[in-house]
């Protein structure tokens, strides 16, 4: 396949899932309110989260994201997991919600050549961005391009683990730059609810998947699932 062809391909892929998305219907789409403004870091800032994926068998774990520098350069964040995933890795931002050096599906750290926009702040109700980033992933040592596109809808009362907050909802449509031959791109629909209350995410539903390319005329391609899953705040610590 082409160069034009596939960048056509996935551009059709995500307008039609965000078309999805636009007549879907959900709960606060379309909805109005004051916009979230962005918030200001301290240094020690702590988040704990529960997450989990998979079907009928789930691997769980628990994440703390934490704020350990703040400088010329952006905030610098780590991020430990501990559970049936283990591992530690730091996110640069260039401002709050552009990410640098950062994780956008799995958590493979990417460097960004442009920031990506993961929050665009001020978050207000019917605000929509769609953007192509080039991005090198460390674990593939391969560059790439991921199309992200963001829907925010209006504002709802969600209650997780760590209380109940007033959260402004986001829809994440995301297709990834992982095709291979043998199969077409990631493709990721997330729900996302951020809660100026305690200047983060308090729940993500994750849903994402792949389909195989099929070279005979019985289609007998398959639709993969890749994440099934939900991330939830269980406690937010504010800096000193």
């Amino acid at each position: 396949m082409s160069a034009l062809p596939r960048f056509v391909a996935a551009s059709l892929v995500v307008a039609a899932l965000a078309g999805l998305a636009a007549c879907a219907g959900a709960p606060g789409s379309g909805g109005s309110g004051p916009p979230a403004d962005a918030p200001a870091y301290r240094v020690g800032d702590r988040w704990v989260y529960h997450g989990e994926d998979g079907f009928r068998v789930k691997t769980e774990w628990n994440e703390t994201h934490e704020i350990t520098a703040i400088a010329s350069e952006g905030i610098t964040a780590r991020i430990t997991l501990k559970g049936g995933i283990d591992l530690t890795r730091n996110e640069l931002w260039s401002a709050p919600g552009q990410v640098k050096v950062g994780a956008v599906y799995d958590n493979t750290t990417r460097r960004f050549e442009q920031p990506l926009q993961r929050f665009n702040f001020p978050l207000a109700p019917g605000q929509t961005w769609n953007q192509w980033v080039w991005n090198y992933n460390e674990s593939t040592k391969e560059r790439g391009q991921i199309n992200r596109y963001v829907s925010v809808s209006g504002w709802e009362t969600v209650t997780t683990p760590a209380g109940t907050f007033d959260a402004i909802r986001m829809q994440v449509i995301m297709r990834l730059d992982d095709e291979t031959f043998w199969r077409f791109a990631t493709t990721c629909n997330y729900l996302v609810w951020y809660a100026p209350a305690v200047k983060a995410v308090v729940r993500e539903e994750r849903r994402a998947q792949y389909v195989e390319k099929s070279n005979d005329s019985s289609g007998g391609a398959g639709t993969i699932r890749t994440q099934f899953g939900v991330v939830q705040l269980m406690s937010f610590t504010p800096g000193p």
